[in-house]
């Protein structure tokens, strides 16, 4: 059986993307995976809230860095920890494509 997390994320134009992610097997603990990404999530809108105008590519390019970078940090070969990096960037790219999205309600009530 496969593991599952839905999480909600909202867009700073206040669209929801309802996602259904795919754990991997080995996942100790959803809750703790839930808890991070929700502060990766926030500390990155509170600096670009803070600083302003940020290109996506900056932001992409920072996340890239840190995921090698949390990744070397693990003690163990190369090339265990850089391939279980890119198959959970692929299989977490895959669920965000599936994704169900909501845009904010408009107009008056």
């Amino acid at each position: 059986m496969v593991n599952r997390l839905p999480y909600e994320a909202k867009t700073s134009m206040g669209e929801v993307m309802d996602i259904d992610f795919t754990l991997h097997p080995q996942t100790a603990s959803p809750m703790r995976v839930t808890q991070m990404l929700s502060v990766i999530l926030e500390g990155l809108d509170r600096d670009i809230g803070i600083v302003g105008e940020t290109s996506n590519g900056d932001v992409l390019q920072a996340l890239a860095m840190a995921l090698a970078i949390r990744s070397e940090m693990i003690a163990a070969p190369n090339d265990v920890t850089n391939l279980m990096s890119v198959s959970l960037l692929q299989q977490a790219l895959q669920d965000t494509n599936r994704c169900e999205r909501r845009s904010p309600q408009s107009g008056n009530a």
